[in-house]
């Protein structure tokens, strides 16, 4: 099985464009696809709304997707031709709860994509991309933290050529990591599909060579 995880620095640069189209261009995998939202105070994990929760409740929620024209973002893994779909809310440092499901449910997927930037302190995914928007200066601390792990970092069209707006945040956490260049609507080229297959490909490979002979 291999995992995929998409993550980005902010809202709304294209994480789930570009999960969804993994799943679409690469119909072969089954993906079992998981969206993780994390919910600060005053919001409910149950369905992300506003709330008066008390901090040791409602602090996980785990929901099986089965309507793919909601227009949810699970709903849009869906649409896009996952087998399955979830939608993982915890509280902000609450994970770690979410990860017994969760991996349940990895057991039992044939090939998984995850949309997340915290989940990499739980997971060694296969592949990890990051998705980033030069023009956008929110930096999540949890995309930095994993940012000099990505195996390649999706940049938004037209803010390549722009100086980076982050504040306190190095780019020499991003040296030596293959860039792609993705736009709306699609927020994928053939260039990052050759290489998440060429990464698949290798893990294949691998696995086969690691198995001992009958």
């Amino acid at each position: 099985m291999a995992i995929v995880v998409v993550g980005g620095h902010s809202r709304s640069v294209g994480k789930t464009s570009v999960a969804a189209a993994v799943i679409a261009r690469l119909p072969e995998m089954h993906w079992t696809a998981f969206k993780i939202t994390q919910f600060g105070h005053g919001f409910c994990t149950a369905n992300g709304e506003p709330c008066d929760c008390q901090t040791d409740e409602h602090t996980v929620a785990f929901s099986e997707e089965r309507n793919a024209a909601t227009g949810t973002d699970s709903a849009r893994f869906l649409a896009a031709g996952a087998m399955r779909s979830f939608w993982v809310r915890a509280r902000i440092g609450n994970l770690a709860a979410a990860m017994p499901r969760l991996r349940k449910e990895l057991a039992a997927a044939e090939n998984a994509i995850v949309e997340s930037n915290s989940i990499m302190g739980f997971l060694q995914p296969d592949i990890y991309l990051s998705v980033l928007d030069h023009a956008t200066a929110d930096f999540k601390d949890s995309a930095r933290l994993f940012l000099d792990r990505a195996d390649a970092l999706l940049v938004r069209a037209g803010s390549e050529e722009l100086a980076p707006q982050w504040r306190g945040v190095s780019l020499k956490l991003a040296e030596g990591i293959p860039r792609f260049a993705i736009a709306p609507p699609e927020y994928m080229t053939d260039a990052v599909i050759a290489f998440v297959q060429d990464r698949l490909a290798m893990i294949v490979s691998e696995d086969a060579s690691s198995r001992p002979e009958p």
